[in-house]
């Protein structure tokens, strides 16, 4: 599993953790999130462009990010691509923390951000893909507050 810095390197998942330990180091006394969100495009006839992001958020100052890009052949339904999403963030979330107990890290908080709201056609699914996140024992985001999905994955799709 690779991830993209916005500045064009890619990083393995150890790579990438050590780059989110280290900018949570920069000043332990913050209070730090990371959070994992996906987003995807269905172009007409091409494969489905499906982004992940790992943010690290230091609330209240910023933060940092890190991609990966999957495509995948047509998915039928907006429902079944928005389950996939959901799958991609729990596949990195699992990776993710597993990488970071090996690390001296900070103390952070850690969300799961999906690419559903109260408003459009996602409505009907917001119980179910909470329920997904939940299961796996992470707090879920959903729309507006659901911003690694919505903004940062979404920057790249």
């Amino acid at each position: 599993m690779n991830f993209n810095t916005p500045f064009g390197l890619k990083l393995n998942i150890e790579q990438t953790v050590s780059e989110i330990i280290r900018f949570m180091k920069d000043d332990e006394k913050r209070h730090y999130k990371i959070i994992i969100g996906s987003d995807s495009e269905a172009k007409e006839g091409l494969p489905v462009d499906f982004i992940t992001a790992v943010v690290v958020h230091r609330v209240g100052n910023g933060g940092r990010y890190f991609w990966r890009r999957i495509e995948l052949d047509k998915f039928h339904t907006l429902r079944d691509r928005i389950i996939q999403e959901v799958m991609f963030s729990l596949e990195a979330a699992q990776k993710v923390l597993a990488s970071l107990k090996s690390f001296d890290a900070p103390h952070f908080d850690f969300e799961i951000h999906i690419d559903v709201g109260e408003n459009g056609e996602t409505k009907s699914m917001i119980n179910e893909v909470v329920g997904m996140v939940r299961a796996y024992n992470f707090e879920a985001r959903t729309k507006p507050n659901s911003y690694a999905a919505s903004k940062v994955a979404d920057r790249h799709v």
